[in-house]
């Protein structure tokens, strides 16, 4: 694979400012790849990933497993894999009181995809708390969960049920994340399934 030079470049000056010299190697390239996509050296400390589980999604990946995400932006943000979005098929119906398009998304995909797909959720914490219940009720399994929804209400909770959950997860301590973050958590594992 070819890396341009201002790639190259990033990843020099992130050397120079974060030691992630204490992580597995699929964490290391996993949470490098976060770094330098939101600029924020925080993700260093806080990222959770597991080497066994960041190898669950890889072979996955490897495997041709599916990448469904939560919404189009981190759909748009995976290359070199097979991605599904199921928020559009959440409109098909009308909602169930109490359920945000996300969740409702998420019901779709976990019906789609029961046994082995890598979910990438990084807008909705709904759709991480939704998939974290599919779960506990026995109706989903994925091979990796990659939890980074972004907000002020509900986003850091998820992610503690994420962890909690027993699920193969990727998440991060705190409020903090969003689509571009899940999305280069994604391509980080696909390039490593190449």
């Amino acid at each position: 694979m070819t890396v341009h030079p201002i790639e190259e470049q990033s990843y020099r000056i992130l050397a120079e400012r974060v030691d992630l010299s204490e992580l597995g190697p699929l964490a290391r390239a996993v949470v490098g790849r976060i770094v330098h996509a939101s600029a924020d050296p925080e993700y260093a400390r806080t990222v959770v990933a597991a080497e066994a589980d960041l190898a669950s999604g890889v072979e996955a990946l490897r495997s041709g497993a599916p990448v469904v995400t939560d919404v189009e932006m981190v759909r748009h943000g995976i290359s070199g894999a097979e991605i599904r979005c199921y928020l559009h098929a959440a409109d098909a119906a009308p909602l169930p009181s109490g359920i945000t398009r996300s969740a409702a998304g998420m019901r779709v995909a976990a019906a789609q995809h029961p046994l082995g797909a890598v979910f990438a959720i990084g807008c909705a914490p709904t759709a991480l708390s939704e998939l974290v219940r599919l779960h506990a009720a026995g109706e989903v399994r994925p091979a990796l969960v990659v939890g980074l929804p972004v907000g002020f209400v509900g986003a850091a909770a998820a992610k503690e049920a994420l962890r909690a959950s027993g699920m193969p997860a990727v998440s991060n301590v705190g409020d903090k994340g969003g689509s571009a973050v899940a999305a280069a958590a994604v391509n980080a594992l696909v390039r490593l399934a190449c």
